[in-house]
């Protein structure tokens, strides 16, 4: 029986693949722990998964809506994500995942927890790395679309070698952001390293998960040595409450199949006039239509009978009983939506989500918007053509009886067993 301890910052995206694998492991006998921001507590321990609290809080961000906004600006986001956001907390959260990895077996990382190495290095900790989407894979091999400098790719067309050296400029602004994380490790007396710890650093030399389904990104030569492709591992919490499932059958039973829109757990904060394009859309194509708007129903004021309203449903509850699913393509509803089957319209805000679009269009199944402009005609538009496109539906079937066949939290716990002993 082993201890293992997950460490990881985000959002839900960033923590229900953990609880996935976490139970997973208890099944099996072991004994995970998932260190987090303190408001996800009641999410975890629901789950029956052991909790540490990991500062920063997010209250201490300030206000949620206020700070996405911020985040999800191309150019300034990432750098306030680590310089303004979790390098000013590295020392408290270190001391918070000391404590959290006291008799552990095997620490598990998420990128974003900067500390985690550290302690690793220091401590003699075995560590495990993980990924939740290929762009933080870094390939030049198999380059992503970053939201900042989506010409990159451009770039890539004429060589690695050219790819590399552009790309080693964004190396440079990011090492020069790391600074706080360079002086904490000379005061923990460790020895200095080049490596930066949102690219290379961030790479377990015992074992890399990478937490996705190889569909959407092969492995490649450039990838860490001892990276294993897991698979989705899924979860997004309990069941529906018996009234909710009501509700929701009672909708289903009434009509077509709807056109399911959601915006996971962080584009949700910076929706705008999206769920009001949404219906309108679904009017104008004579579609029916479910929304999940991180709200009470009644905040978007009286919709027509056709559109349903919930302020959450499980997204494994809801999407298999979709005509098309549009979502801003965040890894974790990414997930659910291809194992689902249906053809999807993503509409990209930031972070790992232009990527993601852009792959998954290229598996056939899906569309794309960038969520700036999709306005009213923008989604009528899209929606008409995919789902007058047969071809979509049919492809997004044959994906998502590939992708419901992979087990994501077996594969992953597999591999960190091998790790732990």
């Amino acid at each position: 029986m082993k201890r293992i301890v997950f460490a990881t910052f985000g959002s839900l995206g960033d923590l229900h693949p953990y609880i996935a694998v976490a139970r997973e492991l208890a099944q099996r006998g072991h004994r995970p722990l998932i260190a987090t921001f303190d408001e996800y507590r009641e999410n975890v321990e629901a789950a029956g998964i052991g909790f540490a609290p990991l500062r920063p809080s997010m209250a201490s961000f300030g206000d949620k809506a206020e700070v996405m906004e911020r985040l999800v600006d191309p150019w300034r986001g990432p750098k306030l994500m680590i310089r303004g956001l979790f390098l000013p907390h590295l020392r408290e959260t270190y001391e918070d995942l000391a404590r959290a990895c006291r008799d552990a077996d095997l620490l598990v990382t998420h990128p974003l927890t900067l500390a985690g190495p550290l302690l690793a290095e220091k401590e003699g900790l075995r560590w495990a790395s993980s990924t939740l989407s290929p762009m933080t894979m870094f390939s030049a091999v198999d380059p992503a679309l970053f939201p900042a400098a989506a010409w990159m790719l451009w770039v890539r067309k004429l060589g690695i070698a050219p790819y590399r050296r552009i790309f080693s400029i964004a190396r440079a602004m990011v090492r020069r952001w790391e600074k706080p994380l360079r002086e904490f490790r000379a005061d923990l007396g460790l020895s200095p390293s080049d490596a930066i710890a949102e690219f290379e650093g961030q790479f377990s030399p015992l074992l890399h998960v990478a937490l996705f389904s190889g569909t959407l990104a092969a492995p490649q030569s450039d990838w860490p040595a001892r990276t294993v492709v897991c698979g989705f591992p899924r979860y997004d919490g309990d069941a529906p409450e018996p009234g909710l499932r009501t509700e929701l059958e009672t909708f289903l039973a009434a009509g077509e199949p709807p056109i399911v829109f959601g915006l996971g757990s962080s584009a949700v904060m910076v929706a705008g006039k999206f769920w009001h394009a949404a219906i309108t859309a679904t009017g104008n194509l004579g579609r029916r239509a479910i929304l999940l708007t991180g709200k009470p129903p009644q905040a978007l004021g009286a919709v027509p009978p056709s559109v349903k309203i919930f302020d959450y449903l499980p997204y494994s509850a809801v999407f298999p009983h979709a005509c098309a699913i549009v979502h801003s393509g965040g890894i974790g509803t990414l997930a659910q939506a291809l194992a689902a089957g249906r053809p999807q319209l993503i509409a990209p805000v930031a972070f790992d989500q232009p990527d993601n679009a852009r792959r998954t269009v290229a598996l056939g199944v899906a569309r794309s918007v960038p969520f700036r402009n999709a306005d009213a005609a923008a989604m009528t538009r899209e929606l008409d053509a995919l789902l007058r496109a047969s071809e979509h539906a049919t492809r997004a079937r044959e994906i998502g009886e590939r992708i419901a066949r992979e087990n994501g939290a077996r594969a992953a716990a597999d591999a960190l067993e091998k790790a732990a002993r």
